[in-house]
């Protein structure tokens, strides 16, 4: 009449243990060649997902460094006076209000107010400072 099993002590089954053992393979969604590929796939899934060695290069560093959006932030929230030298060797004064991908909003006193377009620009350097030529 008694239905109820008797408490076992917690073991470790084999299956938990290789179950802790396992890689998680994740599909690459960034792929846009699956269209094209037809079903034929060279390499096994292991070998496509599995991520770079340390000692091989995955080739082209990233593009975006921040390093330049991080220094206009800087220029701006400080309203640093900026002198910017063009292509053609004009140099503007001001400081920065804004940029964005291709182009800097120079305030100027006593001057209308510049956007500039970034290959248009040679060189820039705080006002005050000595400019390397």
């Amino acid at each position: 009449m008694k239905d109820i099993l008797d408490p076992l002590p917690a073991e470790k089954s084999a299956d938990q243990e290789g179950f802790a053992n396992r890689k998680l393979i994740r599909p690459s969604l960034s792929r846009t060649d699956h269209n094209n590929n037809h079903g034929h796939n060279h390499l096994p899934a292991e070998r496509r997902d599995r991520a770079p060695s340390p000692g091989k290069k995955t080739g082209a560093p990233t593009e975006q460094t921040n390093a330049e959006n991080f220094y206009y932030q800087k220029q701006m929230q400080t309203k640093t006076p900026m002198v910017v030298v063009l292509r053609d060797g004009e140099e503007v004064h001001g400081y920065i209000e804004w940029y964005d991908k291709s182009c800097i909003k120079l305030n100027r006193t006593g001057a209308p107010n510049l956007m500039i377009y970034k290959p248009a620009i040679k060189y820039m350097f705080k006002e005050g400072e000595n400019a390397r030529k």
